[in-house]
């Protein structure tokens, strides 16, 4: 790397988009962490893996092959997502006996502590072979400063994978410029409507025939007039669950073509369409716990696990939770349905790796991404993680039932947006802003107020 290269990061990318304002706005991350915003989802077993691919050759990446020891760091350091990650390099090991794995987890604050860690690296022309991050926008401060490798041809070039990764997560993978840049290793869907079919039933409510956000709200009345039940176990002590409601929301009401429009910036043409979004979740609000405020996520959850809640919208990594019950199954005790609205949307929250220039290990970092693309590396990690292989030609025999049910539904959906709550769909500086409108939103309940600052939010 270049003084040159250097400065362009440090001005342009990492102060404006990784540094201190958007550094602090990506420690809302939820569904690949284990700090509490997430969950590690665990819908799996033994995990031999199906092989089938192919060869996994990899290639001589900057030039040369550089150092033997392949380094990986990472915020997976929590039950299933640990597991999940050591599988991972178990099968990469087993392919290449001679490469030295240095596995260097960067804990805490929700993946903060990983960002301002490859910031300081690359920043000192030291980065690691590859590490773990969100692909779409929250790429972009990297490939704005030239800082990731084209591996269209040397990695998306084998076993199949341009054809056998659908268009949404594809789209991720090249985070705004025409060459593929990271490799997707999981997929965990967010629009989701989880709910203990117990309560429901008692309350007369089918989840299934609600079709939209406003007969949702109608729902969640029923259950509080005919129940002692929750009727939404939603949490509000961090923003980031709200973010992902009202983004889950917007589309069932108006689709993913204005949610796109809204995330490329173009807030003002959707005036009506935001504000209706904000006071449906005012409505829904009269419905969280009266403790919202402080609990988790995953404690709101066991509400739904111990029948004192009806519904919970998160992603699918909430399912780990109800494995993990005694006594409470799949499509007995527990249900899912695609969030009101959004029947054929699987909105994608997604975790990749990428190829770093100024790579230390070169042939191996392109052995790694490419096995990361392989049917095999994507049963073992995503059997372990609680999500499901983003290519569509795995078998899903060695997955539990919940999770061969997403990825059919995965398989069959017509879009797959990003998401704003997750880092794919906003630049990291915009999601910081927009988790600052909602943390004011579920203060005031000001629909008009978080408007503009939803609008604001993208003047970065």
């Amino acid at each position: 790397m270049t003084d040159e290269d250097t400065d362009r990061l440090s001005r342009r990318s990492v102060v404006k988009a990784t540094g201190v304002a958007g550094m602090a706005g990506m420690t809302g991350l939820a569904g690949c962490t284990g700090g509490g915003d997430g969950g590690d989802g665990g819908d799996g077993g033994a995990t031999d893996g199906d092989g089938g691919d192919g060869d996994t050759d990899g290639g001589s990446g900057d030039g040369g092959s550089g150092s033997n020891t392949f380094e990986i760091v990472h915020w997976w350091t929590a039950g299933g997502e640990q597991e999940a990650l050591q599988a991972l390099l178990e099968g990469f090991q087993e392919e290449y006996p001679d490469a030295e794995v240095e596995n260097n987890p960067a804990p805490g604050g929700a993946g903060s502590a990983l960002d301002t860690v490859i910031k300081n690296r690359v920043l000192n022309e030291n980065p690691p072979s590859t590490f773990q991050i969100w692909p779409g926008k929250a790429l972009y401060p990297y490939t704005d400063a030239d800082l990731l490798t084209d591996i269209s041809d040397s990695v998306w070039g084998q076993n199949n994978m341009k054809d056998a990764y659908l268009d949404g997560v594809k789209s991720v993978a090249r985070a705004g410029t025409e060459n593929y840049v990271s490799v997707p290793i999981n997929i965990h869907r967010l629009n989701n409507l989880f709910y203990n079919k117990s309560v429901v039933e008692s309350a007369g409510v089918d989840p299934e025939s609600i079709n939209d956000p406003n007969q949702l709200a109608d729902a969640l009345d029923t259950i509080a007039q005919e129940t002692n039940a929750v009727p939404m176990a939603h949490q509000t002590q961090s923003p980031w669950s709200t973010v992902q409601l009202w983004e889950t929301i917007f589309i069932g009401e108006q689709g993913v073509g204005a949610f796109e429009t809204f995330t490329n910036g173009d807030v003002e043409s959707l005036e009506d369409e935001v504000k209706a979004a904000l006071e449906r979740l005012n409505q829904y609000s009269e419905h969280y716990p009266e403790d919202s405020g402080s609990i988790s996520w995953d404690q709101g959850n066991s509400m739904v696990v111990n029948g004192e809640a009806a519904f919970i919208h998160q992603g699918d990594w909430a399912a780990g939770q109800y494995n993990a019950a005694s006594d409470f199954e799949y499509d007995t005790d527990w249900g899912n349905t695609s969030f009101p609205g959004t029947s054929g949307v699987y909105s994608l929250v997604i975790d990749s790796f990428v190829y770093p220039t100024n790579n230390p290990s070169p042939d191996l970092t392109e052995k790694f991404l490419t096995y990361c693309g392989t049917k095999d590396a994507q049963v073992r990690f995503n059997t372990r993680k609680g999500s499901i292989p983003p290519r569509t030609d795995v078998s899903m025999d060695e997955f539990g039932p919940f999770l061969q049910t997403q990825s059919e539904d995965f398989s069959n959906s017509n879009e797959q947006p990003a998401t704003i709550a997750h880092g794919t769909a906003v630049r990291p500086e915009v999601k910081s802003n927009i988790e600052g409108a909602f943390a004011s939103f579920l203060e005031s309940g000001d629909v008009d107020r978080t408007y503009d600052e939803l609008v604001a939010a993208f003047d970065v």
